[in-house]
């Protein structure tokens, strides 16, 4: 920073420091993501994250019980401080906040001998934290946040005193705090307890406080030392012995001052900009604003079309609901009238009712030509009636079955309704992509967009300067969030696309990614656990695709032969696979914390000499890399060594010293790649050394294929190597 710009943050930090700056814009800073109130004795996780103490314990590891929930200076335990007015969150509100979601539930591990929970995710970022056999006690206190939530308390409730703790009643009002004593006081009480010429009087005291936090940071791992290093892999304080043999042995370490130094000149610059940037976020506030008024109206305009439209749905059921009722009513009418006369009909066949009293009344009449006149009418009336007696028929039938309304195909439609707008465009999740033997994309969508029926995955090979790009191939429908792309070319660039596709409206292409091929076809192998494998130093996976060293005891029972100064040779280890001709490509990960791990080839026609000849290896001068300092390989080394490797360890990939500039060393010093890859083209006889996510190479060299070529792997001190794994379908994750 320039000396104006020193200057103006140092009178904001004063301003803050004077309270000039509202504690009230802090306050969300200041909320635990469990419970959501205050932090109560924060502790830092792993992640950097804080969580209160009190929801660590009983929420996150129910039955652990430490010296922390019992502390005599906890803010819980003062009957004067404001904490005791807040109410602090029940087990039973803490549970709905689990069953809420608030804090989710997978990844959640408990031991096999005990009830309570080790490994649980992060409530700010889901990570998985695990506490190990320690438990919470391995967890640093957060006292800086804890003084400023004291802080921010003192600010917001002004009025609450902070009564002494010794005083009989009546009690008094504490002016001061004793920092060793863990207590406050009255004046007249300090004196009584702090009487000039003992020890106590030498006691630091500050104005009236709940908040004790010690002199020194202890480590929490080895509790009588203090921390004095700052480990730059796991980022937390560390004590000497956590460095000389704990847990952070091979870990890159720095000194407290400079670390303090490093980090504090870091946020106060980000500060300082953030602060220079202040027009601008006020700007993007402004901007932030107008979208916000602008998605509620858009919002509001929406549902109020959504409504009309249903309006119009359910007024067109209606009528015609209405006019199908009508059709029935009216058929059924017709049918019961047509019923009804037929009814009269037949009861008119009855005897001395209807046509047949009236025909008996007829054969009373004597009179021949009256008979003849109206008995012939009367006979045919009869005959019809006797016809119908004969051969019933009903006048109408009484089922509707014309009138069956069917609505399946309906209903399946009105299920499926949806907005028939453009579909956002998916997102490609470049983390979670990769290209190895296969392609495997993955794509996300935003969290408030609508399901969609299924997506689509464009791919196209880019050409060189020469070459003209190839046309675009698409997959067949994806119904997941993911797939895999197959028979792509080695050695080539291609960029992936996606779409969506709802109620047959595609959305707009994904923004493009580009990703290279291995530069040769994907070689499979796993570890060799028979040959040159030491099982006391190195751990195999079950799987064999894994390999860690590890301190064995062998070493320990040798301990007396080793002498300051001697070397250590490296524990040896190859694939199960060889390769006797083409070009093949492997790919695999180193951990970051490893300390010295060797990676390259290694030829079958001298791995037997080497393995079943005994050599001196007392002296670094024996092996190509010394190893200790900076895996430089010396320009001269035995042509009979069976190995050809590169050396990798400590977050770093060295360079041989032969390949570069005499003299030049940051040349050969390279960030260690999250995935390494090596190609061997046996014919050409040469071996290269990729970062296998850009596919840049970093270093090649010739290499004797002579016999069968081997994947070759040295370790020594703590580390692992992880082999890639084959991009099949079986990895597919549908959403």
């Amino acid at each position: 920073m320039s000396d104006s710009e020193m200057s103006e943050f140092s009178s904001i930090v004063e301003r803050l420091e004077r309270g000039e700056v509202q504690m009230k814009s802090i306050e969300r800073e200041l909320i635990c993501p469990v419970c959501k109130e205050l932090f109560s004795q924060p502790l830092v996780l792993p992640c950097q994250h804080s969580v209160c103490h009190r929801c660590v314990r009983e929420l996150l590891m129910p039955n652990h019980d430490d010296s922390l929930s019992t502390d005599a200076g906890s803010e819980s335990s003062n009957p004067g401080s404001p904490r005791s007015r807040v109410p602090s969150p029940s087990m039973e509100k803490l549970d709905r906040l689990l069953r809420s979601g608030s804090i989710s539930s997978p990844g959640w591990r408990r031991s096999s001998v005990t009830p309570r929970v080790t490994t649980f995710p992060c409530p700010g970022c889901q990570h998985d934290i695990d506490l190990g056999e320690r438990g919470i006690s391995m967890l640093f206190r957060n006292f800086t946040l804890e003084s400023i939530v004291e802080r921010y308390r003192q600010a917001a409730r002004a009025a609450v005193a902070i009564m002494c703790n010794v005083c009989k009643p009546p009690v008094q009002e504490a002016t001061k705090s004793c920092m060793d004593c863990k207590a406050s006081f009255c004046n007249e009480c300090f004196k009584m307890n702090h009487p000039w010429g003992t020890p106590k009087a030498q006691h630091e005291y500050v104005g009236p406080t709940t908040n004790f936090r010690p002199k020194v940071l202890m480590c929490p791992e080895h509790e009588m030392e203090k921390v004095n290093m700052y480990c730059e892999v796991c980022r937390r304080p560390v004590c000497h012995l956590c460095k000389l043999g704990g847990s952070h042995a091979n870990h890159r370490v720095t000194s407290m001052s400079s670390a303090y130094k490093i980090l504090k000149e870091k946020l106060s610059k980000s500060i300082h900009y953030l602060i220079s940037k202040e027009d601008q976020v006020r700007t993007q506030i402004s901007e932030l604003e107008v979208l916000i008024r602008d998605t509620e109206e858009n919002g509001q305009l929406a549902e109020t079309r959504t409504c009309e439209h249903f309006e119009r749905l359910l007024e067109t059921l209606q009528e015609r609901r209405t006019e199908m009722l009508r059709s029935i009513e009216q058929s059924r009418s017709l049918r019961v009238e047509r019923l009804r006369a037929q009814v009269e009909e037949y009861q008119g066949m009855l005897e001395n009712s209807g046509l047949v009293g009236y025909a008996q009344e007829v054969l009373k009449e004597t009179d021949q030509s009256c008979f003849v006149q109206t008995a012939k009418l009367l006979h045919v009336r009869i005959q019809k009636a006797t016809e119908s007696v004969k051969t019933f028929q009903p006048a109408a039938a009484p089922a509707f079955e014309e009138f069956v309304l069917d609505t399946g195909k309906e209903e399946l439609f009105l299920k499926q309704l949806s907005f028939s707008g453009v579909p956002e465009p998916p997102v490609i999740d470049l983390s979670r992509c990769r290209v190895y033997n296969e392609a495997l994309i993955h794509w996300r969508l935003s969290e408030d967009s609508l399901p969609t029926d299924h997506h689509i995955v464009e791919f196209r090979k880019l050409g060189s300067e020469e070459e003209q790009e190839s046309s675009w191939s698409a997959s067949e429908p994806v119904f997941g969030c993911s797939t895999v792309l197959c028979d792509l070319t080695s050695d080539s660039s291609y960029t992936f696309r996606v779409r969506s596709c709802r109620n047959r409206v595609y959305s707009p292409y994904s923004p493009g990614v580009t990703l290279h091929t291995p530069p040769a076809p994907v070689f499979g192998f796993l570890f060799n656990e028979k040959c040159g494998f030491s099982a006391e130093r190195l751990q195999l996976s079950k799987r064999r695709d894994s390999v860690e060293s590890v301190a064995g005891m062998s070493l320990l029972l040798s301990a007396e032969r080793v002498q300051t100064g001697s070397y250590i040779c490296l524990d040896y280890i190859i694939g199960d696979t060889g390769i006797s001709h083409g070009r093949h490509y492997w790919a695999f990960r180193v951990q970051p914390d490893s300390y010295m791990i060797k990676v390259g080839v290694a030829s079958d026609s001298k791995l037997t000499e080497w393995f079943h000849n005994p050599r001196d290896t007392s002296s670094p001068r024996y092996d190509q890399d010394s190893g200790h300092d900076s895996g430089s390989e010396d320009t001269c080394f035995e042509v009979s060594l069976p190995f050809t490797l590169v050396t990798v360890g400590m977050g770093r990939l060295f360079i041989p010293k032969a390949s570069t500039a005499a003299g030049d060393h940051s040349s050969r010093v390279l960030p260690m790649p999250q995935r390494i890859g090596v190609c061997l083209d046996y014919d050409a006889g040469r071996v290269f050394f990729y970062d296998a996510d850009s596919m840049r190479c970093l270093y090649e060299r010739a290499v004797d294929c002579s016999g069968t070529m081997f994947p070759a792997f040295g370790l020594l001190g703590g580390g692992a190597v992880h082999l890639e794994e084959f991009i099949t379908a079986k990895r597919l994750s549908y959403m």
